[in-house]
């Protein structure tokens, strides 16, 4: 090569070089996953394919829904193993006036009849999402129908966290673990959504049983400690019926029941969560979801305990605060 070429040629790669080294190094944006609780239950009726609609155009990560099976063996959402009261009219019109018959005792047929669109005026549950926009004439959607609708929304990114609603306390209400786990997978494969969902439940028997028959499924272990919800029981020496055998007596930290057990995620009521457990979590390879977090000066609370991602009925407001914070989603 001539010299003079040679050397035209190499100062442009030289001052590039050196052009490259001069750039400040820019740290990679933390995404955090952004789960809508219920859809968008702060917005929207839970649970429905309208608030699950709003919850997509806004533009979650993840699709937070709860799900069990009705008569006829068809997985449909509910939040609840009986019909709640607070949200449910008859074919009249009329809210009930107790807590409504087993969903399980009912087909899909007879559960179309209710509408779940609205909060009954004057409940606890009303003045708590005053912002909900009511949607009359909304159902009780079949799984297979919102499995359908996230398809078509064509947004491949959308993911499910899909609640199985099972609990060792009422056995009859829902299929047994290993049924339910099977319903669910066989749903998902179905749709083409298997490796788009990750599944949880406070019934830790359930996760088992989705990781038996399905090797690699997310897993989320849902945890609470609460006055009305326990199924940790740390605080007492005999086992837990939740926790699939895996005692906190034995294990000594919710983290490490978890790890034990084989799961991916742990999800916990985020008052009870601290920087050190979600430490101790991350070091066992978990991932750290806080549940259910409403309010933004809650939301940069756990935020700032490093958390992968943060379940919320506001997904409008959790936006903000993420924005706020430099977050991706």
């Amino acid at each position: 090569m001539n010299p003079v070429l040679r050397r035209r040629t190499l100062w442009p790669l030289s001052l590039a070089g050196l052009w490259s080294c001069a750039q400040p190094v820019v740290p990679a944006l933390r995404r955090v996953d952004l789960q809508g609780h219920r859809g968008a239950r702060g917005l929207a009726p839970e649970n429905t394919l309208e608030g699950l609609q709003l919850a997509l155009d806004l533009g979650v990560t993840t699709l937070e829904i709860d799900v069990v099976a009705s008569a006829d063996g068809v997985l449909v959402l509910s939040h609840d193993r009986q019909l709640n009261a607070d949200i449910t009219r008859d074919a009249s019109g009329r809210f009930l006036d107790r807590t409504g018959p087993p969903v399980n005792a009912l087909t899909v047929t007879q559960l179309h009849t209710y509408d779940v669109g609205r909060l009954r005026p004057g409940s606890r549950y009303a003045a708590e999402f005053a912002q909900q926009r009511p949607h009359d004439g909304a159902r009780v959607p079949r799984l297979a129908d919102v499995l359908a609708r996230v398809k078509a929304h064509g947004n491949p990114r959308v993911r499910l966290a899909i609640e199985l609603k099972s609990t060792p306390l009422a056995p009859a209400l829902t299929p047994p673990p290993e049924r339910f786990a099977d319903l669910l997978l066989l749903a998902l494969a179905d749709h083409g959504l298997a490796d788009r969902a990750q599944i949880l439940s406070f019934d830790w028997r359930t996760l088992q049983a989705v990781q038996r028959l399905r090797p690699g499924t997310p897993t989320v272990y849902l945890t609470a400690q609460l006055p009305g919800l326990d199924n940790v029981l740390a605080r007492q020496n005999h086992p837990s019926p939740w926790t699939a055998g895996f005692h906190h007596h034995a294990h000594r930290s919710v983290p490490r029941m978890i790890a034990a057990a084989g799961g991916s995620h742990w999800s916990s009521f985020w008052r009870e969560l601290d920087a050190a457990q979600v430490r101790e979590a991350q070091s066992l390879g978990l991932q750290v979801l806080a549940w259910t977090v409403n309010r933004p000066e809650d939301m940069r609370q756990v935020l700032d305990l490093d958390v992968d991602g943060v379940v919320t009925d506001r997904p409008d407001l959790a936006m903000l605060v993420w924005r706020e914070r430099g977050l991706l989603w």
